[in-house]
């Protein structure tokens, strides 16, 4: 069994590192939820890099049909070539005009793959439900030129969702699943060292104290997540000026912008005067 340990940017806890690893023993794909900005997708990207394969990325859209992911027929560039002929395509051919989805190309692919179905809860029921056999069996039919494509290699899947809606008692039986919680300081602590190695002490504990005060704000529609806290403190270290006194005593915290996306958030915020640190 592979020892998923994580990269050296990706810092992963032993539960998460231990169900990631025997998802792909088993072939079975990983069911991910959390707040955004818990490192659910970057995980994908994290376990592509320690395997050695390609990474896929199906990212869903709200009007998405599972057939967008599997395979597209280009009608209108046959209709193009029958018209002009200058293609140099045989237009009695439809395999000339068949598109591979993000799961087709994952399927066809020469080497193993990991696919990442990014945001799956943007989809409606039904996109969920069309794709269970598929993952469970690896198969799907081109009903155009009435052919079944059959995955090569059994990629490695990986299915993140921000839990906006709840997905189908069928799916999540075909599925492990993991929720990753927001980390605490002491794991946020761990992140910031393995993107900044060698990181000034007193930096990366005002940063993390002033990022979770800020965080703790009441009535923030969106809370910044790790990456915002991760660019804040490049922002802060490309700063001449800047100096962690200035978040220990001071009231005006620097770069808001960077940490809160909203216009409600930033103003309260701004607002918020922030006590000494010891």
């Amino acid at each position: 069994m592979h020892d998923f340990k994580g990269t050296s940017t990706y810092v992963v806890d032993p539960e998460l590192a231990k169900i990631v690893n025997i998802s792909v023993a088993l072939e079975m794909p990983l069911l991910l939820k959390g707040e955004p900005g818990t490192g659910k997708t970057l995980l994908a990207h994290a376990l592509a890099e320690s395997l050695g394969l390609r990474l896929i990325v199906l990212n869903v859209k709200s009007n998405m049909k599972a057939i967008d992911a599997l395979y597209h027929y280009d009608t209108l560039t046959r209709l193009n070539d029958s018209r002009f002929g200058d293609s140099g395509r045989d237009v009695k051919n439809i395999k000339h005009y068949i598109r591979m989805g993000k799961i087709g190309q994952a399927f066809t692919s020469e080497t193993r793959v990991v696919l990442l179905i990014d945001e799956i809860d943007k989809a409606d029921s039904d996109f969920q439900d069309d794709l269970l056999d598929v993952l469970d069996q690896m198969t799907f039919d081109i009903i155009e030129i009435d052919e079944t494509i059959r995955a090569r290699h059994r990629p490695v899947v990986i299915i993140t969702s921000n839990a906006k809606k709840d997905l189908s008692d069928p799916f999540l039986g075909r599925c492990n699943f993991h929720h990753i919680a927001f980390p605490t300081p002491e794991f946020m602590r761990r992140i910031v060292e393995a993107h900044f190695p060698g990181i000034e002490d007193r930096l990366a504990r005002a940063c993390i104290e002033t990022f979770y005060r800020l965080r703790s704000l009441p009535s923030v529609e969106k809370k910044p997540a790790t990456r915002e806290l991760i660019n804040w403190i490049r922002a802060l270290r490309m700063d001449p000026d800047f100096s962690p006194r200035r978040l220990e005593h001071a009231k005006e915290i620097p770069y808001l912008g960077i940490l809160f996306k909203k216009s409600a958030d930033f103003l309260q915020a701004a607002r918020y005067e922030q006590p000494p640190m010891r």
